[in-house]
């Protein structure tokens, strides 16, 4: 068999397929560049003294051209439709662990109680340093965020694009999920929800799951307390590691004015932070409890995590393909430019 025939065949067997297929529409021109030219063709008994020079083979569009250049553009489309031949697909695997970042926004995070250098952060400015720490510092990980106040809801699902993760979190405001209460027990059950399918994925193994609870420990709403939550968590071999944040007793909480924005004053209000909920919830389903000041916290808590059997998922996927615009390029210029040096007027007669 010769070789070109072989490559021929070998082409129209393989798996083809188009990566810009929307070129294809330019095909819709082609009855519009005839019909065009069709309208441009002038008969030659109108013209004055046609008759001393007419030569029907010069004048008349010649029917090889204009299949030539159909045919140019019907390849030139596919061309820039870009197909390929698809050979392998290739699948990276690694192994990581799935975290999902359980965060609290509720109105009672605004408490200002850390300072630092003459600055006061509330609550909320002081855990971003553990979240950033978690997606910035665990790359082969998924990690996923839960956000939770009055109501709870998934923020982003479990995901390797820690930019775009990042730029999530970046997004986060108190108050964004109600402003008043605290469900805890809501937010953990979202938490737990997102984790469900990591567990089949990796056929019911839940030892590389887990979650981290940031929050001031006041749970005063929802559907499902916390205790309730651990119980569930504790079940499904999930552990949930707490982080605390703020400080027990007179705190200071920034003023409103009616339209929701600071006016730069401050009130005292009571905080009563109740670490043993938090641990409690750690100890239950086999996690631990850190506190948000510690500059520790982060340290201690990857340790602790590292320490479970990992996952093992498909991280990336992409194909092995080969280019075969040049198949198709090639030729239509090829008729592109015969038919236009046959479309080359000859001259005519001497008068």
């Amino acid at each position: 068999m010769p070789p070109l025939f072989s490559c021929h065949l070998a082409l129209l067997t393989s798996n083809l397929r188009l990566a810009d297929p929307l070129w294809l529409l330019a095909l819709l021109l082609i009855p519009l560049v005839l019909w065009w030219r069709g309208r441009r063709t002038v008969p030659v008994l109108l013209v004055p003294f046609a008759a001393r020079w007419h030569r029907p083979s010069a004048v008349s569009p010649s029917r090889w051209r204009a299949l030539l250049a159909v045919l140019a553009l019907v390849l030139l489309a596919f061309a820039l439709a870009r197909p390929q031949r698809v050979e392998d697909k290739i699948i990276e695997r690694t192994e990581g662990y799935d975290l999902v970042l359980c965060i609290d926004l509720s109105g009672s995070m605004l408490a200002e109680d850390y300072e630092k250098d003459g600055h006061r952060f509330n609550r909320l400015q002081t855990i971003k340093p553990v979240i950033e720490s978690f997606i910035e510092q665990r790359p082969n990980d998924r990690i996923g965020v839960a956000v939770f106040g009055e109501r709870a809801y998934t923020l982003a699902p479990l995901t390797f694009d820690h930019t775009w993760l990042s730029a999530q979190v970046n997004r986060l405001r108190i108050g964004l999920v109600g402003p008043g209460r605290t469900a805890i027990g809501d937010g953990l059950g979202v938490a737990l929800t997102r984790l469900e399918q990591s567990a089949r994925e990796a056929n019911g193994r839940r030892q590389g799951a887990f979650i981290v609870l940031l929050t001031d420990g006041e749970n005063n709403s929802g559907a499902l307390d916390p205790e309730q939550a651990a119980a569930i968590a504790k079940s499904r071999g999930v552990p949930i590691y707490t982080v605390g944040a703020g400080r027990s007793g007179l705190v200071p909480m920034p003023n409103f004015d009616a339209n929701g924005r600071p006016t730069g004053g401050y009130h005292t209000e009571m905080s009563d932070l109740d670490e043993r909920p938090l641990r409690a919830i750690a100890a239950l389903t086999g996690g631990e409890f850190y506190r948000a000041d510690d500059t520790r916290t982060v340290e201690e808590a990857f340790k602790a995590i590292n320490r479970a059997q990992k996952i093992e998922f498909e991280s990336k996927s992409h194909l092995v393909t080969t280019e075969l615009f040049a198949w198709l390029a090639a030729p239509g210029l090829a008729c592109m430019a015969l038919a236009a040096v046959g479309g080359a007027r000859r001259p005519g007669p001497p008068a």
